[in-house]
């Protein structure tokens, strides 16, 4: 089963200025919504609560810091193919060891500080690039799909 981490950073890796942020900068949102339709999306708690829209069409996986990331990734795998990863920083960092790939898109702007794309990692993960796809309605926007090689 592919294991997929979908997000949005700033050029300095941050995924939101902090916690309860209403996610307004990202501009690929219609790219996330026909990725991830029918397919599982696993986000964190406090990521779920951000939501200013229901993910119509997709199973949604709330991550509590008590559940264990191996069994909901067994209980995933007997129906599908390709679950996603959608944050926030604790939930990517606890799903960091499974995954597969890793679909992100660079925005052009820094932060400085915020929530991280992966909690308080201190391991690298060597990806190769698979495909760059152009984000819709933007002038210069990309997603960079990747291919976890390895995690150290």
């Amino acid at each position: 089963m592919k294991i997929i981490l979908i997000c949005a950073t700033t050029l300095d890796g941050f995924i939101a200025r902090h916690s309860n942020e209403k996610t307004n900068w990202t501009k690929d949102l219609s790219l996330f919504k026909s990725q991830t339709m029918g397919y599982p999306v696993i986000m964190g708690s406090t990521t779920y609560e951000t939501l200013e829209n229901e993910l119509v069409g997709r199973k949604i996986i709330v991550f509590h810091r008590n559940d264990e990331p191996k069994e909901i990734i067994n209980e995933l795998s007997i129906s599908h193919k390709q679950v996603f990863i959608a944050g926030g920083g604790k939930t990517n960092e606890r799903f960091k060891n499974y995954l597969t790939d890793m679909y992100i898109t660079p925005h052009p702007i820094i932060f400085g500080k915020g929530i991280k794309l992966f909690e308080s990692s201190s391991s690298m993960i060597s990806t190769k690039l698979v495909k760059k796809v152009k984000v819709q309605n933007t002038s210069s926007l990309y997603q960079y799909q990747l291919k976890v090689e390895s995690i150290k």
